[in-house]
């Protein structure tokens, strides 16, 4: 009984990086959109870089790496875009 357990663990990392990783994806490319590039560079290029990172950990098979890389880029990429969006708004874009 405890192989197919184990089967189901191991199979579940895969799965919950993709159901973390897509909102980030959404995220940052809403941000590209916005003009985060120019108007929240930090927060933009800080959510690329996770995303990239929770790629390379993916990669390696370390998914609990690399679902919290794929979070905080999700984190970064919303807030990147609500601080461009701000700014147009504010400077009447």
């Amino acid at each position: 009984m405890g192989l197919p357990m184990l089967g189901v663990s191991v199979g579940c990392g895969p799965v919950l990086y993709s159901v973390h990783v897509r909102p980030a994806e959404r995220a940052i490319e809403e941000a590209r959109q916005a003009g985060a590039e120019e108007h929240a560079p930090y927060e933009y290029f800080f959510a690329q870089a996770q995303l990239e990172k929770a790629r390379e950990e993916a990669g390696q098979g370390d998914y609990q790496d690399a679902i919290g890389c794929a979070e905080q880029a999700e984190d970064f990429g919303v807030r990147a875009r609500n601080m461009a969006r701000r700014y147009m708004r504010e400077s009447g874009r």
